[in-house]
């Protein structure tokens, strides 16, 4: 998904609701906004109507539905992205970063450390390619980046999602650490803190 069919998509979307919202972008989408792009087949983001209309969630989902088709773009949407996985997004919505404003249509971007939360619990190789590139074109810190992980697996209820996201979060700082953060990044210190 490019940056000009994702602006394609939402302003047409502004067209077709008339009525302030804020989406909030995650998934390959905001990995292109925040500098690296790579094919995907939709855009996921979690989208909030504002004000008291009873039929304001039936009115947007006919707005995103006739945007589909109009763009041939495809979405998945939520109101609460955090219902998405096993793993926490935490307090996702209070760390975005404004993208544009369409007419009464405000996007915003999950913030990198917290959009990697989905990335790192399917660790499928286009999210560690993802997570690889972002990470280096927004100059992620480890340490932020260590402190959102490890807040997020504590938060979660115990399974074997969080389980496996302690085993490629350690794999992830074991094979790419020292490339994004320099030789003297230490991937044992750090997977000990990720564990604390």
């Amino acid at each position: 998904m490019s940056p000009r069919q994702i602006d394609q998509f939402f302003r047409t979307l502004a067209r077709e609701y008339e009525a302030p919202a804020t989406v909030i972008l995650t998934g390959a989408a905001a990995g292109a906004l925040w500098g690296h792009v790579r094919p995907s087949l939709g855009i996921d983001f979690a989208i909030q109507p504002t004000g008291r209309r009873a039929d304001r969630w039936t009115r947007l989902e006919e707005a995103i539905e006739r945007t589909v088709r109009r763009t041939g773009i495809a979405v998945n949407y939520a109101q609460d992205i955090d219902r998405w996985s096993s793993i926490s997004l935490l307090d996702y919505r209070r760390h975005t970063h404004f993208y544009r404003r369409f007419g009464a249509l405000q996007v915003r971007l999950l913030d990198p450390a917290y959009w990697s939360i989905g990335k790192l619990s399917r660790y499928l190789e286009p999210d560690v390619r993802d997570m690889v590139e972002v990470f280096r074109r927004q100059q992620v810190s480890p340490t932020r980046l260590l402190h959102v992980w490890g807040r997020a697996l504590r938060h979660s209820p115990r399974s074997l999602a969080v389980t496996q996201s302690v085993r490629q979060a350690e794999h992830f700082l074991r094979t790419y650490g020292k490339t994004l953060w320099g030789e003297r990044f230490n991937p044992e210190r750090a997977m000990t803190r990720l564990r604390r």
